[in-house]
Formats: structure tokens, C-alpha cells, sequence
């Protein structure tokens, strides 16, 4: 760990920085190697994504602010045929059919298009990430063969219908069904009640010529659960739907509205049985069912799992947006300035304000971990979708990766987006500055591919399951040991015993308290201390609860769902933060490492800050030790301050990417303007006089004549 130097912010006043105002690094400080940053952040897939830069920086892919929506969806739509022209579609299809089967650089590709426009990257995420994955996923060579050319070239727009209005986030309960008729080989797609409409569904309101439907299959009087099915819509000519067929528009949304989201109906539309997509689940002419999972429930979840990918995109484009967000939200703070605080005459940098530090720099630093966790999650995806790593193991695990980390960076983007908007004061307000429209674009990542809540539910889940092993092959008397072991730990750390023993090691000296807490190793003990004694508090507390009664077992669950649900958060930030810890690995040069070691331990310190409440109440931190929490950080935020630029330029976005007016130097050249004008008005002895040093003055000489 690189030393810092033991001299805290002066408080009251304005952070030093190494040079005020001008944010360079002081001689013989460390310096960052921004180009060499830059290509560790651009991840094992580099020049898919460089090339994807490229295109999104284009002007015929940029959103044009202020489009009604009728007019948005159109050049939308042309923007896919755009991206169809250049290549930029195909590389997670088959090589038989002009793919090239590389699912990692797919999606490090497609998760750039967020800085062009977020409409046209969620609606190529429908039509080839969600359409053409589920055929691809769940069809068979014969599907492909028939479909994907279509659907690669956008010969076949297409919805992926799996939402219902009744139903979001459980899918296993969606209520339309696809019943088989032995007589004449056909399924019967039928939406029962209005409440089992299709909803919220790309691509349906005007452009979806096909769809894959999802439904709960029937034949021989038996339900097998949720399967897919493809169900033609429109006649491509006159672009109405077939019969049976039925939708209505979403209309206005509060964002992403380049995308025809609509409703759909189907009443007893007939299929033939060749369109169900029967990878996983097959049903014979004469109705009889077969899949190679016998397990239903484990079936459905290997369905569910192969279209994992949108949660693994939205990952990463969440991160894009806080990227390009920061990027001018800090350039911003560097040329911006508001008051006069330590000068009579120049006015301060924002980014001199230690308020301000915190406010963009712990976003910075939980930026750069979200984007190495993703990196992480991509390699993951990409391991199991090219057969490298494709246990039942490993698809878990990747499911419960991208379950972990999408809510998590998409509740940063936005969060992000609102302090960079609020950071701007009211030119962040302006659309031409594209906070506030990336942010509402932004909004529903936090919905859909899975609700963020649902998702960290999911993960809590499995790390019960986990903790749960532990004990299965042991009687009960050892685990009530353990939980009367979990107990007295408890009640050790909450009498007090573990505070008064660290108060008296660190009383006089802060710094020894500051040593354990930048400590890589301390960091990570607190960390990991926190998820497993979440963990382990709930799994006592639900021990059992699979022998009551199925009404009291659920309600012993739901008493205790918000501990699970902070307990999966609590994992996920340790993962993002054991994500960064790893990466500083792989920086070779000394400076860099240095600063985004000051930046890891800014974001491991942000966390336990955060909850403070919790590390004091359960006695992991002394009164005394909690107190150097907040200081520390704000030693940090002085240390990177010098290299906040460099920092944001390492994510290589350019001007055509983040096009916001504030992050041109336009501010720079304003500021220069006022500030020369002013010193050449001082200089000229014509300047009038400031009624304050007026007043001054006469009481000054007042004072003298009455002291004479």
C-alpha cells in the first residue's frame, strides 16, 4: 500500500490541492499513464469495442434531442438497418450463417452503443439480443436455418414476449398458454384474460413482424411449465396484424422512446408444431412431451438462464453511461468557478471544494470497480456461452454474477447521472448537456432484464443455498451449536467487549487507526465480515423453515426478506470491490498504481462509511476508529484530486461520445474572459471601488483617529 501523507484537510476551508485551480499533479508526485490505463480498461475485447466507438460516435447513430416520438422510432429503426449495413450485428450468431459465435466481444460491442442513443442500443438488444438469442438459444439447426438469416439482416423485426401485465418478474406464473392439437399437429396460443396480455414489449406496436411468445405448454392435459414458441404477426406487406391477433401502443414512456413498445393478444391463433423452439422441451405428433431435464423447475431455469446476456448488457451500458456522465461532469469542475473563499480576487475551481470531491470523486471510484466487475461478469458469460466453462456450476454461478451486479450498476447510472446533473448546477439541467435525457433513457434499466429488488432476492437466495451446504450432511445438533456459536459472537461484539479493546489500541493515534482501515487486508475483512455475518444471522433465523407449514414458512421468509436483500447487496459490493483489488494486479506502472490504489480504497472506505451504523452496532469498528473513517476519505479525496482528469480521459471516450456542451472548455474560455477582464480593470487604477472596502477603510481610519 502506498503511503499517504498524514496531513488532514484543513476543515472549514478549501481542500489544498497540489497546485489549486489547476489540477496537475506537483513534481515528484505520482502521475498516471492515461494511455496505458486506458488499455486495461478496455478489457480482453479492445478492439470490438474500439470499433464500436466508432460507430456509435457516428452522427447518423446520435439521438436527436427533442424528436417527438413518432419520429424518434422511426430513425430508430432506420439506426438497426445503420448497424446492419456496417457489421455491427452478427457477432454472437452462428459462423455457418455469417456470425462469427463470439459472444463476449457481442456484447462488449453492444453495450458502447448507450453513448450514441440508449433507444437504438435496448432496441438492437431486442431484435438480436433477445429475439434472435431465443431462437438461437432455445431453437433447434432446423429454427436457426429458417429464422436467424431474417432476423440477422432485419428482414424479420421481432418482439421477445415474455412480460405479461399480470406478470413481470414472475415468469413461471405468466398465464398465456400454447396448447397442443394432436389432429392437426398444431398449437393453440390463447391470452385467456386481460391481464394476460403481452406488455411493455419491444418492437410491438409498429415494427414486429414476428415474435417468440412465451407460454405455458399443454398437451395430453398436462401443464409442462413455460416454454417458447415463434408465432408470426404481421403480414409483412401491409404490416396489419394476422388473425387472431391483437395489440395496442404503450405510447409516451418516460424514456427510450426511439422504441414501439406495445401490448399483444392472441386468441386461439393456431401454430404449427415445428414453431416451438424445442431445444429443451419437445412434443411429439401425438402429443407426447419429452426434454432432456427432467426436473421442471431446473428445466425452466436452464430456459431462463440462456438469455442471461441482457442482464450482462445492461451491466455494462450502465456502466458506459456513469463513464461518459463523469467524464463531463469532472471536466466541468476543472474550469467552472463559484466564490471567493480563499482570494479577494480569483474565484474558486469547483473541483477545489471538498464537497464537490465527494461528490463526483466516490462515484469515479465506484465506477472504475463496477467497470472491472464487469469485465469479470463478461469473461464468465463468455466462458459458458463458447462452451469453455459450461458446467451447471458454472451457468449458476454466472447467473448469479449477473443477478448481483446489474442492479447494483444500474442504480449507480442513475444515481450518477443525477449528482453529475445537480454538479452542473442549471446547465446540467439542459438537455443539450445530456444528463437529464440519458438519466430518464436510463431510468427503467433498473426494471426490466429483471426487477433490481427481484434480482438481489435471487442472489440472497443462492447464498443461503451456499451457506446451507455447509450443514447438510451434518446432525442438528452441530448446527445449533454453530447457531449458538453465531450467537455469542453476537453478544461479544455487542457488549462492548471488541470496541473497548480497539478504542484502547487506537487512542492517540489516529493514524494507526487510518493504517488498519487503508489496509488492503483490513478493507476486505470488514467486507467479507459484514455479508457473512448477514448471512449467517438469517440462515439461523430461517433454519426450519422448510419443515413448517408452506403459509408459515413463507411468512418466516418474508419477515426476514430485507436482511436478505441487504445481505445480496452487501455480496455484490464486495465482489465489485474484490473486482478492482484484482485489476491493480494487472497495472504495471508505479504511478498508476499508486492513484487507483487511492481510488479502491476510496470506494472500500465509501462502503464501510456508508454503513457505519452497522460495523458500530455490531462492534466490528471502535467509536474511535469509525471517526477516522470520514478523514481518511477526505485525505483521499485531496490526494486525487491532481489526477480527476486523467482519470476520466483513461476511459477514451471522445467529444462525439459524450457531447455535452459544459464538457467542451467552453467554460474555460468564459472564465479566462471574466477573470482577464477583471485583472485589466483592477489594472487600470478605473476600476470603481467596492463599497465594502470603502467601509472599511473609513472605519479603519476612524479607529486611528480616536486610538491618537
Amino acid at each position: 500500500m502506498t503511503e499517504l501523507v498524514d496531513r488532514p484537510a484543513g476543515r472549514g476551508s478549501r481542500p489544498a490541492a497540489a497546485t489549486p485551480g489547476d489540477g496537475k499533479p506537483a513534481q515528484g508526485q505520482p502521475a498516471v499513464d492515461v494511455a496505458g490505463l486506458g488499455r486495461l480498461l478496455l478489457g480482453r475485447w479492445a478492439e470490438i469495442r474500439l470499433q464500436a466507438r466508432d460507430l456509435a460516435a457516428r452522427p447518423e447513430l446520435h439521438k436527436t434531442e427533442g424528436l417527438p416520438h413518432t419520429e424518434h422510432r422511426i430513425r430508430t429503426f432506420g439506426q438497426l438497418k445503420y448497424l446492419v449495413e456496417n457489421e455491427a450485428v452478427h457477432r454472437a450468431f452462428p459462423t455457418a450463417l455469417g456470425g462469427s459465435d463470439d459472444h463476449g466481444g457481442n456484447i462488449a460491442g453492444f453495450e458502447e452503443l448507450v453513448t450514441a442513443d440508449p433507444s437504438l442500443q435496448i432496441k438492437a438488444g431486442v431484435q438480436w439480443g433477445l429475439f434472435g438469442s431465443a431462437v438461437m438459444h432455445l431453437g433447434t439447426e432446423e429454427h436457426h436455418a429458417k429464422w436467424l438469416p431474417g432476423i440477422m439482416n432485419l428482414d424479420i423485426p421481432g418482439c421477445f414476449a415474455m412480460t405479461e401485465t399480470g406478470h413481470g418478474s414472475d415468469v413461471a406464473s405468466i398465464a398465456t398458454t400454447a396448447t397442443y392439437h394432436p389432429g392437426t399437429q398444431e398449437f393453440v396460443v390463447h391470452t385467456p384474460f386481460r391481464a394476460a396480455w403481452k406488455d411493455y414489449i419491444g418492437n410491438a406496436a409498429i415494427d414486429g413482424l414476428g415474435a417468440v411468445v412465451f407460454a405455458q405448454l399443454v398437451t395430453q392435459g398436462v401443464n409442462h411449465g413455460v416454454h417458447a414458441f415463434y408465432v408470426d404477426l404481421r403480414d409483412p406487406q401491409t404490416k396489419e396484424f394476422l388473425p387472431g391477433i391483437g395489440g395496442e401502443d404503450d405510447g409516451v414512456k418516460g424514456g427510450l422512446n426511439g422504441i414501439d413498445n406495445g401490448r399483444l393478444h392472441f386468441t386461439n391463433v393456431r401454430i404449427p408444431r415445428s414453431n416451438l423452439l424445442n431445444r429443451y422441451g419437445n412434443v411429439d405428433v401425438d402429443g407426447t412431451y419429452s426434454s432432456p431435464i427432467a426436473s421442471p423447475g431446473r428445466r425452466f431455469f436452464t430456459m431462463l438462464g440462456t438469455l442471461v446476456q441482457g442482464r450482462v448488457s445492461l451491466d455494462g451500458a450502465a456502466v458506459a453511461a456513469s463513464k461518459i456522465a463523469l467524464t463531463a461532469a469532472i471536466r466541468y469542475a476543472t474550469e467552472r468557478r463559484q466564490f471567493n473563499a480563499s482570494s479577494h480576487t480569483e474565484e474558486e475551481v469547483l473541483l477545489d471544494y471538498q464537497r464537490h470531491q465527494r461528490r463526483l470523486f466516490t462515484r469515479l471510484a465506484t465506477t472504475y470497480a463496477a467497470g472491472f466487475a464487469h469485465e469479470q461478469l463478461l469473461q464468465k458469460f463468455d466462458d459458458v456461452f463458447s462452451g469453455a466453462h459450461d458446467t451447471d456450476e458454472d451457468r449458476q454461478d454466472l447467473e448469479t454474477l449477473a443477478a448481483a451486479l446489474k442492479p447494483l450498476s444500474t442504480w449507480h447510472a442513475l444515481d450518477t447521472l443525477q449528482e453529475c446533473r445537480e454538479a452542473c448546477g442549471g446547465a446540467g439541467f439542459l438537455i443539450e448537456n445530456r444528463f437529464a435525457s440519458l438519466r430518464a433513457d436510463l431510468d427503467v434499466y433498473a426494471t426490466f432484464e429483471g426487477d433490481n429488488t427481484v434480482l438481489l432476492q435471487l442472489v440472497a437466495k443462492r447464498l443461503l443455498a451456499d451457506y446451507a451446504k455447509e450443514f447438510r450432511n451434518v446432525d442438528f445438533g452441530v448446527l445449533a451449536r454453530y447457531v449458538v456459536g453465531q450467537a455469542t459472537g453476537v453478544a461479544l461484539h455487542r457488549t462492548g467487549l471488541r470496541q473497548v479493546a480497539q478504542f484502547v489500541a487506537d487512542t492517540g493515534s489516529v493514524q494507526k487507526a487510518a493504517l488498519a482501515l487503508r489496509d488492503e487486508e483490513g478493507q476486505r475483512a470488514l467486507l467479507t465480515d459484514r455479508v457473512q455475518t448477514m448471512v449467517a444471522d438469517v440462515g439461523a433465523a430461517l433454519n426450519g423453515a422448510n419443515r413448517l407449514p408452506h403459509d408459515k414458512g413463507a411468512a418466516l421468509f418474508n419477515k426476514h426478506q430485507n436482511e436478505l436483500i441487504e445481505a445480496a447487496q452487501a455480496h455484490a459490493e464486495l465482489l465489485q470491490w474484490e473486482a478492482f483489488t484484482e485489476a491493480l494486479k494487472d497495472i504495471a506502472d508505479p504511478g498508476t498504481k499508486t492513484v487507483l490504489t487511492w481510488l479502491r480504497d476510496l470506494f472500500g472506505l465509501s462502503l464501510i462509511e456508508k454503513n457505519l451504523a452497522w460495523y458500530l452496532m455490531n462492534g466490528r469498528l471502535s467509536m474511535q476508529r469509525g471517526r477516522t473513517v470520514g478523514e481518511y476519505i477526505n485525505r483521499l479525496l485531496v490526494k486525487i484530486r491532481p489526477h480527476a482528469l486523467d482519470l476520466v480521459e483513461a476511459f477514451g471516450y471522445s467529444q462525439d461520445h459524450i457531447r455535452a456542451a459544459v464538457a467542451t472548455g467552453a467554460e474555460k474560455t468564459r472564465q479566462d474572459e471574466a477573470r482577464a477582464y477583471f485583472r485589466s480593470q483592477r489594472a487600470s487604477g478605473q476600476a470603481p471601488v467596492d463599497e465594502k472596502v470603502l467601509l472599511a477603510r473609513t472605519s479603519g481610519a476612524a479607529r486611528g483617529q480616536s486610538g491618537a
